[in-house]
């Protein structure tokens, strides 16, 4: 009756990685009080929203410079991905790092040949490392490179012989001093975080296509050759997705619950939209995969709901979820992409994004969802100054 386990959870940690762990731990706890508060007019977060905004429209120019500054990182982590070979490939992070290895999945999984699977650091390190091993590539992405799960999961990694890759905003940082690789990103995080997963992201989608043209698989250079035109087409997303946000967000100010979905690669959209709404404004928002939306009263009378989803096999269910959502007396607002018409009789309002391979569309679809959060946030704080005033 003693409760032995069946399984040890996690291989245990030397001294040396248990010291390094603890560090880290005690850093975030730390960084955990310094965040703002939910005043409606709070200025540490105003602060942090507007510095938000520069950066946000700046994205398609640190995704240039991350890749230019990661070449010889991305071909020697490709050619060793290769020779490995490799059988698994684990995605770990948390937060937006976890909505960004979930947007990779698909473009991964497809050159790779192998499974690929995005896991929550904690979820990974105490719960699904068990068949880690010498043939296991794990990713581990961290802005800071200090985050406590994700330092953990790598850790682990390694204690089970994987091979370790780092993506981190921050050179010297733990992750990266820990891992047996590290791809950085060349972004800024003064604001909430944006550039951090657009740089990860497409750091990620090139890896992808360099390991595919190693392999000789023939989607890896139409992949490749749709890659050089991202930074133009998020330049004309965040152009299109201004007057868009700014409208949503003025109809929507007084709302309490903001709810997002999406399937396949653009979960990961709408996990960004409901962690940026969540960021920017005193409310809550979720994140819901599209199918799952269907089985639960998942959305009340006044509340809006926008759906991230381009052309591509969820279009269908997502239509359906617009629909469901008006019933229900709520709002439904999508993203699709240029041509789809799935929605103009189904949404209360539709942006049309350009026409990219729906592997690579979560960079395009995490801009306006990310402008979701910093419009509704301006709008609230406009609101709120004016309610102070009366």
């Amino acid at each position: 009756s003693g409760g032995v386990p069946l399984l040890d959870s996690a291989v245990p940690l030397d001294d040396r990685r248990l010291a390094v762990l603890e560090n880290v731990r005690a850093a975030e706890l730390a960084s955990i009080l310094g965040l703002p508060s939910d005043d409606p007019l709070d200025a540490k977060r105003r602060a942090r929203v507007v510095a938000t905004y520069p950066e946000m429209m700046a994205q398609p120019e640190a995704v240039i410079a991350t890749w230019r500054g990661s070449k010889e990182a991305l071909t020697e982590v490709a050619g060793w991905i290769v020779a490995l070979p490799v059988e698994r490939v684990c995605m770990v992070g948390a937060g937006d790092s976890l909505a960004v290895m979930i947007a990779a999945r698909l473009a991964l999984e497809t050159t790779l040949c192998v499974p690929c699977e995005a896991v929550q650091s904690l979820e990974f390190a105490y719960y699904a490392s068990q068949r880690v091993g010498p043939r296991t590539v794990v990713l581990a992405l961290s802005s800071s490179g200090e985050t406590t799960s994700t330092v953990e999961a790598a850790l682990i990694a390694q204690n089970r012989g994987a091979m370790t890759v780092a993506l981190t905003n921050t050179p010297g940082s733990t992750l990266d001093r820990e891992s047996a690789a590290t791809l950085l990103l060349k972004a800024t995080r003064v604001g909430w975080p944006t550039q951090s997963s657009t740089t990860a992201l497409a750091l990620l989608l090139h890896l992808a296509a360099k390991v595919g043209v190693l392999r000789s698989e023939p989607s890896a250079a139409v992949l490749a050759s749709e890659l050089d035109h991202i930074p133009e087409l998020m330049r004309e997303t965040l152009h299109r997705g201004e007057a868009f946000a700014q409208e949503i967000a003025a109809r929507e100010v007084d709302g309490q619950m903001y709810l997002f979905s999406g399937g396949g690669p653009n979960l990961a959209s709408a996990v960004v939209g409901a962690a940026k709404v969540k960021e920017c404004t005193p409310n809550h928002a979720l994140a819901i995969q599209v199918e799952e939306y269907h089985h639960y009263n998942s959305q009340k009378a006044d509340e809006p709901l926008w759906l991230l989803a381009p052309s591509g096999p969820s279009v269908r269910r997502a239509r359906e979820t617009a629909s469901e959502a008006r019933r229900f007396g709520g709002r439904a607002y999508a993203v699709t992409s240029d041509g789809e018409s799935a929605f103009d009789d189904a949404a209360d309002a539709v942006l049309h994004l350009p026409v990219v391979s729906e592997c690579l569309s979560p960079m395009l679809h995490f801009l306006p969802a990310q402008q979701i959060g910093y419009y509704l946030a301006m709008a609230k704080f406009a609101a709120a100054e004016a309610a102070s005033s009366e």
